[in-house]
């Protein structure tokens, strides 16, 4: 008989703010993470504070933000109005309070709630806040949300605004470290978003005067573009669209300043917009998929009181503009079927251009018809399931539709899949994964090289047609499986291989996996230092003779050639919470077209000279040595 669960008034707990904060971080800034990822906490920490920054901009005060991230420890400085002397502590550590419940002066802010900035104050080891207003200033510290030191008022000579500087509580956020690329980008849609701001960020400048037609213009190479940007702005709304020649869409987009990398009800109605003006504009119903294939767009709109499904506002559910207005759906056909109507009547030369392109995918398609239906009987009956593809029992759409609710709430959720090479490597990591939120994919032999051919070679290829299925990537990224791709081959010369040809895959014909931050490389250790006491496993030469001084003595050396070497009781250790792994990112300059022609192309002196360049002899690293 079950023992009985008692139930009584000592059973009820009340948990002060910072408390609930930090025993349910989840609830407050989405999953926590090291900063591999780009929604990893740390960088929504940074965000609640910039988001405050650019609502004082909004309102018409300060035209400049400065911040700096070094070594783990933030500072951010607006020029607003600063924080009112006397609600200093209040608005930094009192949940439900702040100016933005007063619609007439915030009425199309990003934070609505009043927990941004105290989730920040809550999960810092550190955690000042200054305010400077009218000629006085007032400084508070905080640890962990309590109060550390209140500053008495003081007389000062600097401009109005409000100053943060924090730390994020390495208890919490284990391992953290910040990716300047991942803030760089945020800093970037801030100040498209916001034309006339100005950030400053670890003492470079950065400033949009053309708003989304800059991130376009930054986001795609103007050679590989098939017609000029279409930029249209009205009240509330603004849109810049083109076509690339690249497989699949990229919209770019966003609620009142705030990037919803999950989109929702707004970026659903500029996809369901543009289909209904392109149809009516050349009076043909073209199939949805061929009219999509390959945009490249940005839309931006302001709400009233906007409601996002998740504190950490990436996807939009409200639907309507406002309270008394039209749904975002019926605004976005109204705007789209006036202004992109307008536009291509009035530029027969880029209606022409989207004609074409929209002929080429409806061609494409047709001809895929045929060798997909082939392919995809072949994909059944190679057994996906039980032969290439070990899976896990959760996956990334049980979380985002609300299944398995209890293990998503008693679990910090993340589905990874690992693709590896050969049955040694693919066998140790199945046998020592967690079953519920892993799965292993297997490769057989390398894969081919696909740079420049066409999506034909996807479903012609049996490993590269059986990856997509496990992946479920064939209608594109939204049907992902697994929110975590990681690449698991050797650390030697075959295995880097292996590796930059499932990269090409993923750029040539899926290149959102990537854009999207999806895609990782595993880093696993080089050697095992031990002696009778202690392992320390390491991931370099630096590591390995900081190791030997440690252990001060002779200790026992082992250089893992492969994966496969590993045993999967030790490789547990290099796939759980403290798992190493690195994002695969593409630099907002660089151009995937252009990267995989230098890498996976012709240019073969110039690759050549590259390699000669950047090669780094460490002989020693190479060898396994046992002492």
């Amino acid at each position: 008989m079950a023992a009985e669960i008692k139930y009584d008034e000592s059973s009820i707990k009340s948990l002060d703010w910072k408390e609930h904060i930090r025993l349910r971080p989840g609830m407050y800034i989405g999953k926590l993470g090291d900063g591999t990822s780009v929604d990893d906490g740390i960088y929504v920490l940074l965000k609640e504070i910039i988001d405050n920054c650019i609502d004082e901009f909004t309102m018409g005060f300060g035209k400049q933000i400065e911040i700096q991230v070094k070594e783990g420890r933030v500072r951010v400085r607006d020029y607003g109005r600063g924080i009112p002397l006397g609600k200093v502590v209040d608005a930094v550590s009192k949940i439900n309070t702040g100016a933005k419940y007063d619609s007439s002066a915030f009425q199309k802010s990003v934070g609505l709630n009043g927990v941004g900035t105290k989730a920040v104050n809550a999960l810092s080891a550190m955690f000042i806040v200054k305010s400077h207003r009218d000629g006085k200033m007032k400084e508070v510290e905080f640890s962990k949300g309590n109060i550390e030191r209140e500053n008495k008022e003081e007389a000062t000579n600097e401009s109005n605004g409000t100053e943060i500087i924090f730390v994020p509580d390495e208890t919490i956020f284990k391992h953290y470290k910040f990716k300047e690329e991942y803030i760089e980008n945020q800093v970037w849609n801030y100040c498209y978003l916001n034309a006339g701001l100005q950030i400053i960020f670890n003492g470079k400048k950065y400033l949009s005067k053309n708003g989304l037609l800059d991130l376009l213009q930054r986001k795609t190479d103007p050679e590989l573009i098939r017609y000029p940007i279409i930029h249209l702005k009205g009240i509330d709304i603004e849109v810049a669209i083109t076509h690339s020649n690249e497989y699949g869409e990229e919209i770019y987009s966003f609620v009142n300043g705030q990037h919803t990398t999950q989109g929702g009800t707004h970026q659903q109605a500029f996809r369901e917009a543009y289909v209904k003006t392109i149809r009516d504009f050349f009076k043909k119903e073209y199939d949805t998929s061929d009219i999509r294939q390959s945009i490249v767009a940005a839309v931006g709109i302001r709400v009233v009181e906007p409601v996002f499904e998740s504190q950490t506002k990436t996807k939009l559910g409200s639907i309507n503009m406002d309270t008394n207005g039209p749904t975002v759906k019926a605004f976005m056909i109204d705007f789209l079927s006036k202004e992109l109507d307008n536009f291509l009547h009035r530029n027969s030369t880029i209606a022409d251009a989207i004609k074409k392109k929209i002929e080429q995918s409806e061609h494409e398609r047709k001809e895929l018809s045929g060798i997909k239906k082939i392919a995809n009987e072949k994909a059944k009956k190679a057994n996906l399931h039980n032969k290439k593809l070990r899976d896990c029992k959760i996956h990334l759409d049980d979380v985002i539709e609300g299944k398995n609710k209890e293990e998503v709430a008693n679990k910090r959720f993340e589905t990874t899949i690992f693709i590896t090479e050969g049955d040694s490597a693919s066998g140790s990591i199945t046998k020592s994964r967690d079953v519920e939120t892993q799965a292993v994919f297997s490769l057989k032999g390398k894969p081919l090289n696909c740079f420049g051919m066409s999506k034909k070679i996807v479903y012609e290829n049996e490993e590269m047609n059986l990856l997509q299925h496990a992946l479920n990537i064939e209608q594109g990224i939204e049907g992902l499986r697994y929110q975590n791709i990681v690449i698991a081959t050797d650390a030697d010369v075959d295995g880097m291989h292996i590796r930059l040809l499932i990269m090409t895959f993923f750029l040539q014909f899926f290149p959102d996996l990537v854009r999207n931050g999806h895609v990782f490389i595993l880093e696993t250790p080089l050697f095992r230092v031990r002696d009778k006491k202690e392992t320390i496993y390491c991931y370099s030469e630096q590591e390995k003779q900081m190791a030997i001084q440690k252990l001060n003595g002779k200790p026992e050396i082992t250089r893992f050639k492969g994966l496969g070497e590993i045993s999967p009781s030790e490789f547990a250790n290099f796939i759980g919470e403290d798992m190493r792994k690195e994002p695969v990112l593409i630099n907002a300059e660089s151009h995937i077209q252009k990267i995989l022609e230098y890498y996976m192309g012709k240019n073969t002196q110039q690759r050549q000279d590259f390699i000669i360049k950047n090669l780094r002899v460490e002989s020693d690293a190479l060898e396994e040595t046992t002492i």
